[in-house]
């Protein structure tokens, strides 16, 4: 198989008055005393390893003394923000143990690694720039998969909390070998999350940018993958890139789907999903439907790419409805009506009223 890489790096694309008006409604907007600017003057870095001793090409930064009181107090006071709404009371029990930056990231983020001294719990968050792309991969997330994901923006930059999970490179590496059922619950959870991301059009779900939560459970365990990287929400231009199944890091969990089910159970199961994403639509219609007319209007990506997923979309659905799409936001929503069918028609009809 023939690797599913990128075209080139990321184009970014600020957050229209628009889409912070929308995001101001829903109370995804604070105003706070540190911006991501306020991070990039460290003095001096370090690599950062792994317990393997393996380079993470995560960068630990350190900043000169005069500047890291204030800095740390205003990365508490964020951290209570994301997890306490506020509440001051929790900042004297927190401390700042480690910042990391990531040098190969779309957004550059930096990764701030806190601990509760009460317990000894620690916690991450991460800081970047703001993609506008990302902002409506964020919001796709917590509209239409099973998971809520809790961030806000800040003038041009973005407060992400951390999603727990095995990162899905490990997983594969280390966890697959295990009983037949849970393989099979595996490669279930593997053709579900191949579903969700290629109905809503999130792209690069190569195995690094995905987690695996692991719950146990009765007989076996459960298992679910959630993205963890939403900078490639409808940017790229090829169809198959939108389709966690084409990347080669993900073959071992592919294998497990060949030998365990047949092609009428994987139909079977992205029936079940669709099913599920469509009654999610139908819960958050009013404010799915604003986000996808601001979707419609932006530019999240180049007119070349536009035109190319279109193409490749209509020939894919063997529907030429694709050809009218002028934006990546329609794209997207012509991708859902087709998949979801009445399900999705009716509840824009609905919210539009």
């Amino acid at each position: 198989m023939v690797e599913n890489q990128p075209s080139k790096k990321k184009d970014t694309y600020l957050v229209n008055d628009q889409l912070r008006q929308y995001l101001n409604d829903y109370n995804r907007t604070t105003d706070l005393q540190l911006e991501y600017h306020d991070l990039t003057r460290y003095s001096t870095s370090m690599p950062l390893i792994d317990y393997h001793g393996v380079d993470t090409l995560w960068e630990t930064v350190f900043y000169n003394e005069f500047d890291r009181e204030e800095l740390f107090n205003s990365l508490r006071r964020i951290y209570a923000l994301l997890k306490t709404d506020g509440d001051t009371e929790v900042l004297e029990h927190l401390t700042i143990a480690r910042i990391d930056y990531c040098t190969f990231g779309n957004s550059k983020p930096f990764r701030i690694r806190i601990i509760n001294r009460l317990n000894d719990n620690y916690d991450h968050f991460y800081i970047k720039k703001a993609d506008a792309s990302r902002v409506y991969g964020l919001e796709l997330e917590d509209l239409l998969s099973p998971n809520r994901v809790t961030y806000f923006l800040s003038k041009n930059t973005l407060v992400e909390e951390h999603i727990a999970g095995l990162p899905g490179d490990v997983f594969i590496k280390d966890y697959l070998e295990d009983t037949e059922f849970n393989q099979i619950r595996i490669a279930k959870e593997f053709v579900k999350f191949n579903e969700r991301c290629f109905i809503r059009l999130l792209g690069d779900m190569r195995s690094y940018n995905f987690v695996v939560d692991i719950t146990p459970d009765i007989e076996g365990s459960q298992f679910r993958l959630r993205a963890i990287d939403f900078d490639q929400q409808s940017y790229e231009g090829r169809k198959n890139f939108y389709l966690p199944q084409y990347f080669k890091d993900n073959n071992p969990i592919i294998e497990l789907g060949i030998k365990y089910m047949s092609p009428e159970t994987v139909r079977q199961y992205q029936l079940e999903e669709r099913s599920l994403i469509a009654a999610r639509v139908k819960n958050a219609r009013v404010r799915l439907n604003k986000l996808i007319r601001l979707m419609e209007s932006d530019t999240i990506s180049t007119p070349e790419k536009v035109v190319q997923l279109r193409t490749e979309l209509a020939k894919h659905h063997k529907n030429e409805v694709f050809h009218d799409c002028n934006s990546m936001g329609e794209i997207v929503l012509t991708n859902l009506e087709l998949l979801l069918a009445k399900d999705f028609r009716q509840s824009i009809k609905i919210a539009a009223k």
